[in-house]
């Protein structure tokens, strides 16, 4: 099993308390190549998990729908899909260019549905969206690089419908040491020297120390009940390392 690496809103290997400038001038810096490693370092895997997540968000034809940290764009093109002409999505991420990315490959794509996604830039920690206003909301590999995870979860619980529901796809931080274990050597043997190749090495190594820091799934359960979710679960896919939490307002 490869592993997929995706860069959206805050991660890197750089100082905790660096500035949103910093992490901001890092994500622009990948932008231009990280599509490509996706599809490599995945084996094209990774459209799968995203189909399952945008699946799992609950979002139907007409709804109002939120893609947090979007990066450049993959689940929000699928939510277009799904919420139709008579919906609305919204790509939000705090990279500008990571939505010109996202924004030329909507143009690139030309399906109708497509016309609908709206790309804002801004802070996942500070959404400027009313309260209750989102039939279903999307993360993809986001909610593990934001520095104050329980904050972003209750802004998404903040903004999200009652009885809707928000699908965050990351690395799984598994309690199974085997795979702890086959995830830190694919990052070794495999993420990290593939991105050597652009150059990229440096900002790829963060992968193992982020995993490492990240919630459990049953952590990550746990935190959406204590915000205030009636029901949360958490399912392992891609042989267990990647995870999903579905959590339904």
């Amino acid at each position: 099993m490869a592993l997929f690496v995706s860069v959206s809103c805050s991660s890197f290997r750089v100082p905790i308390r660096c500035s949103n400038e910093q992490r901001q001038a890092l994500f622009n810096r990948i932008s231009p190549v990280y599509d490509n490693l996706n599809d490599l370092l995945s084996l094209g895997q990774h459209r799968i998990w995203k189909r399952m997540a945008v699946s799992w968000s609950g979002a139907n034809k007409g709804d109002h729908v939120l893609d947090l940290c979007c990066g450049s764009g993959d689940l929000a093109f699928l939510l277009s899909e799904k919420v139709g002409l008579q919906g609305k999505v919204i790509g939000y991420d705090f990279s500008e260019d990571q939505l010109l990315v996202a924004s030329s490959r909507k143009d690139l794509q030309l399906k109708a549905c497509h016309s609908i996604i709206e790309w804002l830039e801004g802070d996942a920690l500070d959404l400027p969206f009313p309260e209750t206003c989102f039939d279903a909301i999307t993360v993809g590999y986001g909610l593990r690089n934001l520095v104050d995870k329980p904050k972003a979860i209750k802004e998404i619980y903040r903004v999200l419908k009652p009885g809707s529901k928000v699908s965050i796809l990351d690395f799984n931080k598994s309690a199974l040491p085997v795979t702890t274990s086959i995830q830190e050597w694919m990052i070794d043997n495999v993420v990290v020297p593939v991105a050597s190749n652009y150059g990229l090495a440096k900002e790829y190594e963060y992968l193992k120390s982020s995993i490492r820091e990240f919630l459990t799934g049953r952590e990550l359960e746990m935190l959406a009940l204590e915000t205030g979710f009636s029901r949360a679960k958490h399912y392992e896919i891609g042989g267990g390392l990647m995870g999903n939490l579905v959590a339904t307002r």
